[in-house]
């Protein structure tokens, strides 16, 4: 290794080049989206995540997504791909299946006998004859005859049906349960209604208001009540579960089309999203738009070299992270953006996303979005201002509202990255007003502020034995969040006491060493630690994992962790130690195996958890102790293990993007360890070159021409950047 190897920290990395964006000519072929694949992480089960994911089909950032649902309706899993039949096409916003979803509602084509319950519209389909792209989803329903196909843009989308020659062909639109309205209007060729339905949040006045057309006349109509039809006469209802069956004849071949769109504020907003959105376009004008937005959005990186498998997991990868958090903000008659919001039920002026949780995001998804995308960060630190204002804090989990759900107050990390990357543009003075108060205040439910505030603030920690649960991980993120607050005070010309103040808190991780086992450890009130302990326990002190893969969460001072540790040669070794060790567990704290510890169990790469957050980062810690081959190693043995372009193509969950912008990051080589900062950390580039396109119209190239398997490790690196500047 040459000693060019021992920089930890770099901003571009691995020969970069800077070049104009007229030096370039455009390779009029490229086209990302086609390498992409949606059904990545499908297969996957509530026992055993291999992605935990659903065919999303969107715009980058759309606010609402559209999926096959193969799940019973209101289930978490949407679409698995071991199931054989589909239940309807799904209007969603789910963010996960543990997170459920809110705003839905579900169109489904069918024939013959009139069945619109979920069982009976229910039809076997294959694979075989299911295209999914980001912006375009077909399928051949077998026991309908018909072939389905939809294709999105941000608010609406449109729907096409092809029908064999039959005498009772239906559409049915189902607003599903727990307060719904639905409406056809036959001479109009019109259907509309709300759902209600919302899984988590308690979301006030909330209701997804949808209006669809069909270029079709309408021969046949009637709504129902969850599973009975209601009077002939009777096109209006609202009840718990309120549907609506149209139908007409068809002749062979015939193709039906639907426009549909939907809002958050009223059936008006609906109705001006569908004119703005689709206007007159054909269904295949709508679908090139979709397929163009991704082409642009994902071609901002271009890849050359690498296998075919290579490039297909990395735009997948990439297509991951492009749409949550979703917009839930709406453009008003006069182009003026506007929202629907769960904190107060009202409608207000301004940016605002959901569907996302920081604990997950902050790590990697975030900084990726203020590298390669930064305007849509700017929309999103300007919705959490308006978060702030009504609802009174910033969420850590919003599925639309506060959602109760993981530890931590890594708002702070996600605000304070996007300024300190250069985003501007935003009221940045109300969001560290905003985080100095999550910092100081319990919130209403434990997933906002700071649970264990006072204990923390006064001990230095959240105390084991004052039955808070995951007591060391709060203890720990909070220490790095205060880190964050800390760098953003200084970027603010904030009072120094009050610098000094975060930056003392900052260091509140080193009261949960253990010197005698080397690992973070619970403590009691007392300043004792919590025994027994087994560093191998899941949960208890810990957040979906145990000891040896929280110890590694002091972000923000690596160099204070090495000296705890031992020194560099102790540090490597207790590194080394994560994939030498067995996979043992102890989850007594569950009363049963969570998927997260099956994940790990069956990875076979010790205690190292890739498929939960947490330790994402620790690979690259390696590079802090002069061991940055170690770093190199292992990332590219993660990247070739444990992703694959394949319906079990993840080794877990895949969290908002979070999982896939750790690999989209360590195929470019570097990892941003400590967002808040701007340090990036060497790793192994992927392919032999990639290009970055900077919303600046900058380029930045990463040239590694003797990559492969093989060929993974860094030996020198150039730089011929001569202004590493960015404006956001």
């Amino acid at each position: 290794m040459t000693s060019s190897l021992r920089l930890c920290c770099l901003f571009f990395a691995l020969c970069l080049t800077f070049l104009s964006a007229e030096g370039q000519k455009k390779k009029t072929t490229f086209e990302p989206a086609e390498l992409a694949n949606p059904l990545m992480g499908t297969d996957s089960k509530p026992e055993l995540s291999n992605g935990n994911t659903y065919p999303a089909v969107a715009v980058p950032w759309g606010m609402n997504l559209w999926t096959p649902q193969t799940g019973t309706m209101g289930h978490g899993w949407a679409y698995t791909y071991a199931a054989d039949k589909i239940r309807g096409f799904k209007q969603t916003h789910q963010p996960s299946p543990w997170m459920n979803d809110y705003g839905q509602f579900v169109i489904m084509p069918v024939t013959g006998k009139m069945k619109f319950d979920q069982d009976g519209r229910a039809s076997w389909f294959s694979h075989k004859s299911e295209v999914a792209k980001p912006y375009y989803y077909s399928v051949y329903l077998a026991d309908h005859d018909v072939t389905a196909e939809f294709t999105p843009t941000e608010r609406a989308a449109q729907f096409r049906f092809t029908y064999p020659r039959k005498d009772s062909s239906f559409i049915v639109i189902d607003a599903l349960d727990r307060g719904s309205y639905i409406k056809v209007l036959p001479r109009e060729k019109k259907i509309i209604g709300y759902t209600t339905r919302a899984a988590r949040s308690n979301p006030k006045e909330f209701k997804n208001y949808f209006v669809i057309y069909v270029d079709k006349p309408i021969s046949f109509a009637r709504t129902f009540r969850g599973k009975n039809l209601t009077g002939k006469d009777s096109l209006e209802l609202t009840s718990n579960h309120s549907g609506a069956v149209i139908g007409f004849r068809t002749n062979d071949g015939e193709k039906v089309n639907l426009k549909v769109a939907s809002s958050f504020i009223s059936f008006e907003q609906a109705e001006l999203n569908l004119q703005r959105e689709l206007a007159q376009d054909s269904f295949d004008a709508t679908n090139e738009k979709a397929r163009s937005l991704w082409n642009q959005t994902m071609g901002r990186i271009q890849v050359e070299g690498g296998t075919d498998e290579q490039r297909r997991t990395f735009y997948s990868c990439l297509y991951r992270t492009l749409f949550f958090p979703h917009k839930m903000y709406e453009l008003d008659a006069n182009n003026k953006a506007i929202h629907y919001s769960p904190h107060t039920g009202k409608v207000h002026d301004g940016y605002r996303f959901a569907g996302t949780g920081f604990w997950d995001t902050f790590r990697a998804l975030y900084p990726f979005l203020n590298l390669m995308y930064p305007s849509i960060n700017k929309e999103m630190q300007a919705g959490l201002v308006n978060d702030f204002l009504e609802g009174g804090w910033l969420p850590e989990w919003s599925s639309p509202g506060y959602a109760d759900i993981m530890v931590g107050n890594n708002s702070a990390s996600v605000v304070a990255d996007a300024y300190i990357k250069g985003l501007r543009g935003y009221d940045i003075e109300k969001l560290y007003e905003a985080l100095v108060h999550g910092a100081n205040n319990e919130g209403p439910i434990t997933a906002i502020g700071r649970k264990g505030v006072d204990y923390y603030n006064k001990l230095g920690y959240v105390p084991y034995d004052v039955k808070i649960n995951e007591n060391a991980a709060r203890t720990l993120e909070y220490a790095y969040d205060d880190f964050t607050i800390y760098q953003l005070a200084k970027a603010l010309n904030k009072p120094q006491a009050e610098i000094d103040l975060y930056a003392r808190r900052s260091q509140n991780y080193r009261n949960l060493f253990d010197p005698a086992t080397g690992l973070m450890r619970g403590k009691n009130q007392n300043s004792t630690f919590q025994a027994p302990f087994n560093p191998f326990k899941w949960g208890d002190a810990f957040t979906e994992g145990n000891s040896w893969h929280y110890s590694w969460s002091v972000f923000h001072d690596v160099q204070g962790l090495v000296n705890l540790m031992g020194g560099k040669d102790n540090f490597v070794k207790k590194l080394d130690s994560v994939f030498s060790l067995p996979p043992v567990f102890d989850d007594s704290y569950y009363g049963g195996v969570i998927h997260e510890i099956r994940e790990m169990q069956i990875a076979n790469m010790g205690q190292y958890a890739h498929g939960n957050q947490p330790i994402q980062h620790m690979i690259y810690l390696y590079n802090y102790a002069g061991a940055p081959w170690k770093t190199q190693y292992w990332v590219r043995e993660t990247m070739n293990r444990m992703y694959k372009p394949t319906p079990d193509g993840y080794c877990g969950d895949e969290d908002n993007g979070q999982t896939s912008a750790w690999y989209v990051f360590s195929a470019m080589g570097f990892y941003p360890v400590c967002p808040g900062t701007t340090q990036y950390v060497l790793g192994t580039p992927l392919f032999q070159k990639m290009t970055l396109t900077l919303e600046n119209g900058k380029k930045v190239e990463i040239e590694a021409p003797e990559a492969s398997d093989q060929n993974l490790y860094v030996q020198e690196l150039k730089s011929t950047a001569k202004n590493m500047s960015r404006t956001g």
